[in-house]
């Protein structure tokens, strides 16, 4: 009989079993494929962006925006900075409180799995599990046997990149007990453009740019990446997970943030230069010529264009709209938005509401993090907090 049962060897899981074991707990990690932490392998270019400095409860999407509250104060991104100074891992901030380790992500898995090993965690590895259910205790069939323990936590991740083992077993395991799933969607993820602007964007790819880009009420600045099917880069990643649904949703790209082109073509109302030769100051020659093949204006001399056609021509780069069709699916997704309903959960100890000693934990919860290290923080605090409060 273990104390608890960790379904999920992710970040998340594995905070949750040394939370536990750490409190004397006897803890099993099943994890389905064959590997530990892959996602925190693959994570950051293989170098884990593994916290953000700057981590609080508005850096994240749920339908709840108070739920993570407690779990991140509770396990701050400071106590894992101290946890990764104290195993000896360098790590550098790349940019906006973004840290990465300086050698390898599998410095941050070692970590985590030698303190699993401290406390006694075992650990099982490609073990499929055919059916979980709950008397007084929770049993656990798999192909390795029958498992009994007291509590369950659920660290099985989104449906975000399938190809290192996502799927939605979490998400089943959450219907079979009753509890309610808020609809799920890829976030952090490339962006496709309707087949009307899609000429514009494949002549356009492999440019980058910083940009601003806005989606209702939400704006990101951050490098912009123009691909042969439509957009990527962190600002789009950002502004993804912010779009209800992908078909037929608006936004627009400040192409220059932090040049006002109206006062500057203002101050050079007599000039003979055309906006274009001002614009290739700025913006990389190819983008300017695609622009100017869809607005002829860009290549007329700045005093022969009226106010009026100077002020379009600014709202053209300050304001780009781009109709979006579609993104590029969960393959790319390096996030889940949606996931199990934060009403049916404790903010304080992930626990569920209906099921004593049933918890979730990381992206299988609605709780999505920005881009930049966040997710992770919330798989900390949240696995902490659930392997905590087991009893």
């Amino acid at each position: 009989m273990y104390d608890v049962i960790i379904v999920g060897a992710g970040a998340a899981g594995l905070m949750a079993a040394i939370s536990a074991g750490r409190n004397g707990k006897r803890a099993l990690i099943i994890e389905h494929t064959n590997k530990i932490g892959e996602k925190i392998r693959i994570s950051g270019g293989g170098r884990c962006n593994f916290t953000n400095l700057y981590t609080t409860s508005d850096n994240f999407l749920s339908e709840n925006p108070h739920f993570a509250k407690s779990a991140l104060s509770q396990y701050t991104q400071h106590e894992f900075i101290n946890l990764v100074e104290s195993n000896n891992i360098a790590y550098h901030e790349k940019t906006l409180g973004q840290l990465f380790c300086d050698g390898s992500s599998k410095q941050i898995i070692e970590m985590l799995v030698n303190m699993c090993n401290k406390h006694g965690v075992e650990i099982r590895l490609s073990c499929n599990i055919a059916t979980i259910s709950r008397n007084d205790t929770f049993k656990v069939d798999s192909d390795q046997g029958f498992f009994n323990s007291k509590a369950l936590i659920i660290a099985t991740g989104g449906l975000s990149i399938p190809k290192i083992g996502a799927s939605d077993f979490g998400y089943n395991i959450a219907k079979k007990f009753g509890l309610n799933i808020v609809e799920t969607k890829p976030a952090l993820v490339p962006l496709i453009v309707s087949e009307k602007q899609k000429h514009l964007f494949r002549d356009l790819s492999g440019i980058s740019n910083f940009s601003t880009v806005n989606h209702e009420d939400t704006h990101f600045s951050d490098s912009l990446l123009f691909t042969h099917k439509g957009l990527s880069g962190p600002v789009i990643l950002q502004i993804s997970s912010y779009l209800k649904k992908f078909d037929n949703e608006k936004i627009s790209i400040n192409l220059l943030p932090k040049i006002n082109l109206e006062e500057l073509f203002i101050a050079h109302k007599n000039s003979r230069q055309t906006p274009a030769n001002y614009l290739k100051t700025y913006l990389t020659n190819r983008l300017v010529d695609k622009l100017a093949l869809e607005n002829s204006d860009l290549k007329t001399s700045i005093t022969d264009l009226s106010k009026h056609k100077l002020l379009h021509i600014a709202k053209l780069i300050h304001n780009f709209e781009v109709s979006i069709s579609d993104s590029e699916g969960y393959n790319k997704a390096e996030v889940t938005v949606g996931g199990i309903d934060t009403k049916e959960l404790s903010s304080k100890t992930m626990e569920s509401i209906k099921i004593p000693g049933l918890y979730f934990v990381g992206e299988v919860v609605d709780v999505t993090g920005w881009l930049g290290g966040y997710n992770f923080q919330w798989a900390w605090s949240s696995g902490f907090v659930a392997g905590n409060a087991i009893s």
